[in-house]
C-alpha cells in the first residue's frame, strides 16, 4: 500500500512537470494565464459574487484544459506524422478550434458578468 501511495504522489509530480513545461514553452498558455490573473484582479476590484466566481473558475478550467489538450495533441501529431500530412493538420486544427471555442465562450461569460458592474461605476 505504501508503494501505491508513492505512485500516486509521483503522478501529481508528472502532472505538475507537464504544466510547468507547457507554461514555459507555450505562448498561448502564458496568455491564458495572464488573462486569468487579470480576471481575478478585476473580479476582486468589482466585488464579483460567489456564483460569478464559480463561472469564472469553470471557464478558467475549460480554457486551460483545452490549451493543454491542444498542446498534447500537437506534440503527439508531430511524433506520429513529422512530415506534412493533411489529416494530421486537421487534427491540429480541430484541437485549436476547441481552444478558440472555449476561450470565446469564456469571454462572453466575462462580458456578461463584468459589463453591468463596470456600467454601475460610470
Amino acid at each position: 500500500m505504501n508503494n501505491e501511495f508513492h505512485k500516486r504522489i509521483r503522478s501529481f509530480g508528472y502532472a505538475f512537470n507537464g504544466f510547468i513545461w507547457a507554461f514555459k514553452t507555450q505562448r498561448n498558455l502564458q496568455i491564458h494565464i495572464i488573462v486569468l490573473i487579470l480576471v481575478v484582479i478585476f473580479g476582486i476590484f468589482l466585488n464579483v459574487n460567489l456564483s460569478e466566481w464559480i463561472v469564472f473558475f469553470i471557464c478558467f478550467a475549460l480554457v486551460i484544459s483545452a490549451e493543454l489538450f491542444n498542446t498534447a495533441l500537437e506534440k503527439l501529431t508531430d511524433i506520429i506524422s513529422p512530415e506534412y500530412n493533411e489529416q494530421a493538420g486537421k487534427v491540429k486544427d480541430l484541437a485549436a478550434a476547441a481552444v478558440l471555442f472555449s476561450a470565446l465562450i469564456s469571454v462572453i461569460c466575462g462580458l456578461i458578468i463584468f459589463v453591468p458592474k463596470i456600467l454601475q461605476l460610470l
